[in-house]
């Protein structure tokens, strides 16, 4: 099919994006990688006035080292995190995320902001931003502000943005010594999207006990959510497989799994329970080096 008519903008900055977007509101929608927003387009599921091209916006479109973290701009494609030297030495966990989404077409079109403002329940980014406890920078008309990753998810395709922001900055704090990291999915054949993904962060003391774990999980549920019941359980164990089992077993306590043609609901709760306890293990002999 063919979209319907609409108005089409380049902004070439990020003030000349917020002031189309204050000037046409409602009636705009914003466009970074396009896998998502095109085909809804094409196919009229999805209708627009005016849409904003953000793909010139040179300014957004980095991968650095700031203030001992990463920083990475909304519009880095998926292939500029995946191949990011800074990334693959500094935080391996994203890296090896980044690797894992689509196809190479996909990866090199795609963006890290664009996927985390389209909240896919599917997509494979908000695993590892939960687990990496990152911070997502939001500018608008009226200044900037800072969103923690366990309070950017709201619904299904909903986040916590404000009409009127773009999410410019990615923020992900250095994997320090003694952390490892893994994320493993279920892909779904076609698209490679998520049936199950999780993101597994481990620390590990001088005892070689957790002493911090981080796990977020996508794919299972209408929003990315993190496995706090896990995660609490795991807190000052050995990481021995019968204590990775025991604790995976809550991962989707107080969640209610999502069920369609692809999975079961039941079938994504066990696939998350597995997955978690591999995603464990994995990230705890990477802590080990």
């Amino acid at each position: 099919m063919i979209p319907s008519a609409f108005e089409y903008h380049a902004p070439t900055s990020i003030g000349e994006a917020l002031t189309l977007l204050g000037r046409y509101g409602d009636g705009a929608k914003l466009l970074a990688g396009g896998h998502s927003l095109l085909p809804a387009l094409k196919l009229r599921l999805q209708s627009v006035e005016h849409l904003i091209d953000l793909g010139r916006i040179q300014d957004l479109r980095y991968v650095r080292e700031q203030g001992g973290a990463l920083a990475i701009g909304a519009l880095a494609t998926h292939h500029m995190v995946e191949s990011a030297e800074i990334v693959r030495q500094k935080c391996p966990l994203l890296a090896e995320c980044a690797a894992r989404i689509g196809d190479m077409q996909v990866r090199n079109r795609g963006t890290i902001g664009g996927s985390l403002s389209h909240a896919d329940p599917a997509a494979d980014y908000p695993a590892a931003i939960l687990a990496l406890e990152a911070e997502i920078d939001a500018a608008s008309s009226s200044g900037k502000r800072t969103l923690r990753a366990e309070d950017f998810f709201v619904d299904m395709l909903t986040t916590a943005l404000e009409p009127g922001e773009i999410v410019t900055e990615v923020r992900v704090p250095a994997i320090a010594k003694g952390t490892g990291g893994a994320y493993l999915k279920v892909p779904q054949p076609a698209s490679g999207f998520a049936i199950v993904g999780v993101a597994a962060l481990v620390t590990l003391d001088g005892a070689g006990r957790m002493s911090r774990v981080c796990v977020g999980v996508t794919g299972a549920a209408v929003k990315a959510f993190r496995a706090r019941e896990t995660e609490n359980a795991l807190a000052g164990k050995p990481p021995e497989e019968k204590v990775f089992g025991q604790a995976a077993a809550l991962a989707t306590k107080g969640v209610e799994p999502s069920g369609d043609l692809f999975a079961s609901a039941e079938y994504r709760a066990h696939l998350v329970k597995v997955f978690v306890a591999r995603a464990l293990a994995a990230a705890v002999a990477r802590a080990r080096g």
